[in-house]
């Protein structure tokens, strides 16, 4: 067990114990996208503390949720990786990120975007229902992070770095949430300069219905 203790019997207060401590959920988050030297999560966690990154990794290897191995060579590297136990995790960190998407607005500006929090971002979004039929190669750059993801018939697949052939590489900043949000329309979007597309220029008419972001409802009045 974590250091946070509840001393309550239930799922919910020992799930907490486990992965509640801050940072822990987020280094889940970019494992959930694959392997990682700790190297790596320093540089997708810019502002975590190294010693926080070695206790909050002693925790999950403790607790069986992350595993140490060896990449295969020429690399050879140490690599951390989710054990099974801890990939089951998945569903539950989709759900939080497609429930916090409704709440983001524009980033602060000491708020980063990282490749692996852009990744799980369109897989927390994604629509299965809107993809059917829908067979494509998007590339989307935010600024200098880029990523890929491959739709085949309602299923998804997104990888950090650009594709070898992109049907389409969309060139966004923030305005790409308010899209996925429904609060501007992509013909505007890319009308205002705010969007510049390569390649079939049809796709991103779909982009906000494949990757639709709920709006948090407003606050009511007190």
């Amino acid at each position: 067990m974590s250091k946070r203790a509840y001393g309550q019997f239930c799922g919910i207060s020992r799930a907490l114990e486990l992965i509640g401590e801050r940072w822990t959920l987020l280094i889940v988050r970019d494992l959930l996208v694959g392997p990682r030297r700790y190297t790596d999560l320093r540089i997708g966690l810019p502002g975590i503390p190294t010693n926080v990154l070695s206790d909050r990794l002693k925790d999950l290897e403790r607790n069986d949720l992350v595993r140490r191995s060896l990449q295969a060579r020429p690399g050879g590297a140490v690599v951390y990786e989710l054990t099974d136990y801890g990939r089951q995790l998945e569903p539950a960190v989709l759900q939080l990120g497609k429930w916090g998407a409704g709440a983001l607005t524009d980033p602060g500006p000491d708020e980063v975007v990282t490749p692996d929090s852009l990744v799980m971002a369109l897989r927390t979004t994604f629509e299965p229902t809107a993809a059917v039929g829908v067979h494509a190669v998007l590339e989307l750059r935010f600024g200098e992070v880029v990523v890929h993801a491959h739709i085949d018939d309602g299923r998804l697949e997104v990888h950090p770095g650009g594709p070898d052939t992109p049907d389409l590489v969309i060139e966004a900043g923030p305005v790409l949430r308010a899209v996925m949000a429904g609060e501007v329309a992509a013909d505007d979007a890319v009308a205002g300069g705010d969007v510049t597309l390569t390649g079939d220029e049809t796709l991103f008419a779909r982009f906000a219905e494949l990757f639709p972001i709920k709006p948090r409802p407003p606050v009511a009045a007190a």
